[in-house]
């Protein structure tokens, strides 16, 4: 898996990235992996920023709000939107945002004492979240579809069965519905990371879907591992490489993949995504945004580090969605 290049469809925006450290006027270190959606004429961004205490270590972690006019552009706004953090939470992290029925919701992730748990809140104006579920350790990665599904409300995520998959970091995509987006069942499997060429150690949703003519178009980040890695970003040791892949779902069943693109999407190649960061080797998708012009806006985290942004046309993204 040495030679993963991202595919000629698919083109970065030549001012990555659009959103760093820097244009944060709180203490920020790493802004990336955020949610991006439109918002009431305005694209909202959610975003993640991990940044040092007075001990300067990276031990604290905030989510900020940011808005735009052009989805190139952002305002980052005077203070954090989100934070949750007591005796049993730890942080909340990996914002996702989807838009039903007109009102913005977010899907986090959260550490707690005694596991990863995925939580949705719902908000109305960023400044008030009222959180509606959180789920049973361990499991992150929650996005929601922007439409209800045969009347149920759908969402992916990624459980963490290390004991069922043998010990190893075997992850897989899956899938629930809801009647009110509280409680939540039926859950199947998606995908499985044995069935993407280009990942051998986990894989998990990415960007909520979008709703095309031809199906759902959805992201995946995909992980790959080699121990030949060495020091690869500011840590130790880094031995993993994600790179983003997408799929097309069933509109009537999204369980079902239709399509699949056996090659990624995107993968670590512009400097910004493969050298001075904090996890070299980097591509995380929070958002997709599909323009009425059918260009499709996917924002991305790089390196643990920064936030970029890719363009592509949505009937290009379907034509690598190699039916199955």
């Amino acid at each position: 898996m040495s030679d993963l290049k991202s595919s000629k469809l698919i083109k970065r925006y030549s001012g990555n990235p659009i959103l760093t450290a820097d244009d944060v006027p709180y203490n920020a270190t790493l802004v990336f992996n955020a949610g991006v959606t439109k918002y009431e004429n305005k694209y909202v961004m959610v975003f993640r920023n991990d940044y040092r205490s007075s001990k300067q270590r990276l031990e604290c972690t905030s989510i900020g709000l940011a808005f735009s006019d052009d989805g190139i552009r952002w305002s980052v706004q005077p203070k954090p939107c989100f934070k949750l953090k007591d005796n049993e939470i730890r942080r909340a992290y990996d914002p996702r945002l989807t838009v039903i029925d007109g009102r913005c919701y977010m899907c986090f992730a959260l550490d707690t004492v005694h596991g990863i748990r995925g939580g949705i809140a719902v908000t109305d104006d960023f400044d008030k979240f009222e959180i509606l579920s959180m789920t049973v350790p361990d499991n992150r990665n929650m996005v929601l579809f922007p439409d209800r599904v045969n009347g149920k409300y759908i969402r992916m995520e990624r459980p963490f069965p290390v004991y069922g998959r043998g010990g190893k970091e075997h992850f897989d995509i899956w899938m629930s519905d809801s009647s009110d987006l509280k409680y939540w069942g039926n859950s199947q499997l998606v995908l499985g990371v044995e069935n993407v060429p280009f990942a051998n150690d986990k894989i998990g949703p990415a960007a909520p879907p979008i709703k095309t003519e031809k199906g759902w178009l959805a992201t995946f980040h995909a992980v790959d591992i080699d121990h030949t890695r060495g020091k690869n970003g500011w840590e130790p040791c880094w031995q993993k490489r994600y790179t983003a892949g997408i799929m097309l779902l069933d509109l009537n069943n999204p369980q079902k993949v239709i399509g699949i693109s056996h090659e990624p999407l995107l993968a670590p190649e512009a400097a910004y995504e493969t050298e001075n960061g904090f996890r070299n080797d980097v591509i995380f998708p929070g958002g997709m945004i599909l323009e009425d012009n059918g260009e499709v806006k996917i924002y991305y985290g790089a390196a643990d580090t920064v936030e970029c942004l890719a363009v592509a046309c949505v009937d290009d993204f379907i034509s690598l969605c190699t039916p199955i």
